[in-house]
């Protein structure tokens, strides 16, 4: 992987040719390039939502789990409130920390503090039950099995 003073003179060699040299950047050598883990790290602390004719934020804390309904990303709150967010769940899993949210399957990412417990379900899969009752079941595939295991327990 560049770092941080490679990957920004590749950039500039592309974008302009006014001379500018290495030695323009003396003092960058030793700038540490952030290593990025499972999501980018930007860890966002609230969502912004709208509700009946009000706007509000949601702290990230208080969220359980996202989900997708009719091909919107639907936030639901320890307390059981639905808000909808204009993201896609692929943005928001940018968006979260990747020590407290989980990507479960295509539909549903998840926080650690929602998580009941974790069962063994047909063909190595797992079933995972939230603190929150939900009709569908979560399933966590058996390729993606071992991954989750270890987030729950390296957390």
């Amino acid at each position: 992987m560049k770092n941080l003073k490679n990957c920004f003179m590749d950039y500039l060699s592309k974008i302009n040719d006014n001379g500018i040299t290495e030695s323009t950047f003396h003092g960058f050598e030793n700038e540490p390039y952030p290593l990025p883990n499972t999501y980018n790290g930007v860890n966002k602390n609230s969502f912004l939502v709208f509700k009946h004719s009000k706007y509000s934020t949601v702290p990230t804390r208080n969220i359980a789990y996202f989900y997708i309904k009719y091909a919107s990303t639907i936030i639901v709150t320890f307390d059981k409130q639905e808000y909808s967010v204009n993201y896609s769940l692929d943005q928001v899993q940018e968006l979260l920390s990747g020590q407290q949210f989980y990507r479960l399957n295509r539909q549903y990412l998840i926080n650690f503090g929602a998580v009941k417990d974790v069962e063994h379900y047909f063909a190595r899969k797992l079933l995972v039950n939230l603190a929150i009752p939900i009709k569908e079941k979560l399933l966590v595939s058996k390729e993606k099995a071992r991954s989750f295991l270890d987030w729950l327990e390296n957390r």
